[in-house]
């Protein structure tokens, strides 16, 4: 029987997969191997993704596994220079054990973090197809070469809410339990979650109990400072992304249309959440009364919920849970934030990541915690949000 109180393993609520180059072209027919996303090589630029008539390549600061910091470069990097375990679920098992990462839950790269790729596609039925056999590889093949080493991440056809809810049923089905969202959708020409039009998507997670998983970065947007800001400073500040997903999200009415409803901001860190909640009371606090008229101010927009009932921070406790690497101000403030709502993640292989040491990164994290805590923290809470049951931990591990 597994252990579940162990706290030598964690449970890593965001990775990345690097698709290997035979991803679609071995699920298609053979007149179609060109019209999917593909590899082709270029003499000059080297290994090149292809589809829809455009070349994406890969970023080395996706697929830093193995190196040191010294070495970290966005420059473009092929296959033959990353690690094998970033694209290959076997392998990606072996650096798992050796960092003491017992289960992962990974978004797509090529795709961008909720399948821009396919949204901005010319051909949206084939690129359904194209998304369809993303998701069947992911539960198939990702997921199904180490059954409960992975929390399947299915994409949804974000340009039409009524398939998207089938492709949901369709998966849920088989298991999968969270899908890929925007951030802010009106980044990508879509409709703001306050909108009617993502009702069918909004209503099958809240049936299916599937979890609204939000990486930072999905809006395919990158806030700046200002024009001239470096981009380090850039970096530093991308929090303000995920708080202002949270915000919306909390103001929406959602949650309270959707009971069920659970958000999950990946890569987000939380050790800013309590002081945004603590703000979202000192706004409802003052400004509820003119709001609650119907009062407009500029051009901003208002919504129905009801500003003298709503309790922020427990709905905040019932919905929204927080993803931290290294996040000490998060732990420090568990019990504003609460220990139900943190869940830790590894980031591999990506250059935030802390493999290989990852256990001890994550331990030294939640020291001051209770055991009871901790537990849920590096495992527990993911384990509960997603309704997911890991694998047997190995006997032995290197990290051990």
């Amino acid at each position: 029987m597994t252990d579940t109180r162990s706290l030598d393993w964690l449970i890593s609520v965001d990775d990345h997969i690097l698709e290997p180059a035979n991803l679609w072209v071995d699920r298609v027919p053979a007149k179609d191997r060109e019209r999917v996303p593909h590899m082709v090589k270029d003499d000059q630029l080297g290994e090149i993704w292809v589809y829809d008539g455009k070349s994406h390549r890969t970023t080395g600061l996706s697929a830093v596994a193995g190196k040191s910091k010294e070495e970290f470069s966005p420059e473009p990097v092929s296959y033959s220079q990353m690690r094998r375990a970033c694209y290959d679920p076997v392998a990606r098992v072996e650096d798992m054990n050796r960092a003491g990462i017992l289960a992962s839950l990974c978004f797509p790269s090529l795709t961008r973090f909720c399948g821009q790729l396919f949204y901005e596609a010319s051909d949206r039925d084939f690129a359904l197809t194209c998304l369809k056999i993303y998701n069947d590889w992911l539960i198939e093949d990702w997921c199904g070469s180490a059954p409960g080493r992975y929390i399947p991440l299915m994409l949804i056809p974000l340009w039409d809410p009524q398939l998207a809810a089938k492709e949901m049923q369709r998966c849920a089905a088989r298991g999968v339990t969270t899908f890929a969202f925007s951030e802010e959708p009106t980044k990508l020409g879509l409709p703001s979650i306050h909108d009617p039009y993502w009702a069918p998507v909004f209503a099958a997670a809240n049936d299916l109990g599937m979890v609204v998983s939000m990486h930072v970065g999905s809006s395919s947007n990158i806030p700046k400072i200002s024009e001239s800001a470096p981009f380090m400073a850039n970096l530093a500040w991308g929090a303000i992304r995920t708080s202002g997903a949270m915000l919306d999200w909390l103001f929406s009415g959602l949650f309270t249309r959707y009971p069920n409803l659970k958000i999950a901001l990946s890569e987000g860190e939380a050790g800013w959440i309590p002081y945004f909640l603590e703000r979202a009371e000192q706004v409802i606090d003052k400004q509820r009364h003119w709001v609650s008229k119907g009062v407009q101010f500029s051009d901003y927009a208002n919504n129905d919920v009801d500003l003298f009932s709503l309790d922020i921070r427990q709905l905040f406790r019932d919905h929204v849970h927080g993803c931290i690497i290294e996040d000490h101000h998060s732990i420090a403030s568990i019990d504003v934030i609460g220990e139900d709502n943190i869940m830790v993640e590894t980031d591999y292989p990506h250059s935030d990541s802390t493999w290989p040491d990852s256990i001890e990164v994550a331990k030294k994290l939640v020291a001051p915690l209770t055991p009871e805590q901790q537990y849920k923290v590096l495992r527990g809470n993911a384990e509960r949000l997603y309704r997911f049951t890991p694998a047997e931990p190995p006997r032995t591990a290197a990290h051990g």
